[in-house]
């Protein structure tokens, strides 16, 4: 097939040239089908545990394989069926509802699921010798490849592929095999980095939501299930209302570009800003309406909405303490508010929120102690979106 210019990525390994060559992916790869026949698996089929692993449209995802909840059919049942049997190095390719996902059936998934099959939904392509099986992978991926598969299905409402149309989907790739492993290799090492502080931050998400729940009271009870060292008093109760100041702005005052130096809070996630402040302090911010209202922690200059509260000025308590309890506790919140289409909090419902709090000393240590978890999840999220921001830039210029 034609080879010209035009085919030669922006960005390239070292010691390697030339254009890149188009091939049908026929050439390169074999597609198979599943098996379709009254051999398919029914619904009495499929199991929570058992030897071959069925794959659905839930476990291939745009991020590839996600086995978090699968079904499995029997060894007798997978052995009578044709097609569609899994070996290692086979690419998945979704070909009906969600087309276009990718997952790769390496070896690292294969120990996890050493049997598996597709379901109707799904092609194998099975790479040929001379072709790397992650190359592949990673073009179907890239910006290049997606925009081939979107030229290729049909339908609107459920949109397809057909078997015929990925054979002959035109692939463009190095004549040099080690090219399409170094390519290959690459996306492999960032796609592990991905995975690992997508993993941490995930750990560290869990220990959050469990130390939260285990550091703070229940519901009825006057200790947590979890003390530092050194306390061992019961806790008291008070109203929100009661240990600190909650205020709302004084005007619906917004600027939705960037050029305000101050912050401005009100029920938008979106970062807005105003050229004035209404107060410099530590507080804890509030939408009043049209959110779930989750709370938000701030300290410094900043402008705020008519509809949205900041706690401040609290008596003898830590603000990241109390930041930490209303985040936990905000059902409260969510079971005071009124409204049906539009949800609402009022001063009194703010004001009569009960809290429970130690001593300030095992606040401040509380509190302390989340906001270090925080600042760990922030800094694996960052690494994580910097990571995914490389992965994408890469796709778009080592392919063409």
């Amino acid at each position: 097939m034609s080879t010209t210019k035009s085919n030669v990525p922006e960005v390239r390994f070292k010691g390697f040239s030339g254009a890149w060559k188009e091939s049908a992916l026929q050439s390169i790869a074999e597609v198979l089908d599943g098996d379709r026949g009254h051999n398919y698996p029914n619904g009495n089929d499929l199991q929570a545990t058992g030897h071959t692993l069925f794959l659905n449209a839930s476990n291939v995802t745009a991020n590839g394989f996600k086995l978090d909840v699968v079904q499995y059919i029997n060894e007798e049942k997978s052995n009578r069926m044709g097609n569609g049997k899994l070996d290692l190095d086979d690419i998945i390719l979704t070909s009906r509802g969600s087309v276009g996902h990718i997952a790769w059936y390496n070896e690292h998934i294969k120990q996890q699921a050493p049997f598996a099959r597709i379901n109707s939904g799904m092609l194998i392509l099975r790479s040929k010798k001379h072709v790397t099986p992650s190359f592949v992978a990673q073009f179907l991926k890239s910006p290049a490849g997606k925009k081939k598969i979107d030229l290729i299905s049909f339908g609107s409402a459920q949109p397809q592929l057909t078997k015929n149309s990925v054979s002959t989907y035109i692939v463009t790739l190095p004549t040099s095999k080690s090219e399409q492993m170094r390519i290959g290799n690459y996306f492999q090492q960032l796609d592990s980095l991905i995975t690992l502080h997508r993993q941490k931050y995930d750990k560290l998400l869990n220990i959050k939501k469990a130390m939260l729940e285990k550091m703070y009271p229940k519901k009825g009870a006057d200790v947590p299930e979890i003390r530092f060292k050194g306390f061992s008093e019961k806790w008291e109760e008070r109203t929100l209302g009661d240990m600190a100041k909650i205020t709302t702005g004084s005007s619906n005052r917004e600027d939705s570009g960037l050029d305000g130096q101050y912050t401005f809070f009100d029920r938008s996630e979106d970062i807005r800003t105003s050229d004035i402040y209404l107060f410099d302090c530590e507080a804890i911010i509030v939408a009043g309406e049209g959110s779930d209202f989750i709370p938000k922690y701030f300290i410094g200059k900043f402008d705020l909405h008519q509809r949205t509260y900041a706690i401040m000025d609290l008596d003898d308590a830590d603000t990241k303490f109390l930041f930490y309890y209303i985040h936990l506790f905000r059902k409260y919140f969510l079971n005071q508010a009124v409204g049906s289409t539009v949800k609402s909090l009022r001063l009194p419902m703010f004001q009569e929120m009960p809290i429970k709090y130690p001593k300030k000393s095992e606040q401040i240590k509380i509190g302390t102690y989340f906001k270090k978890l925080d600042t760990l999840l922030t800094l694996h999220q960052s690494q994580l979106e910097k990571l995914k921001n490389i992965k994408k830039a890469c796709l778009e210029k080592m392919f063409v």
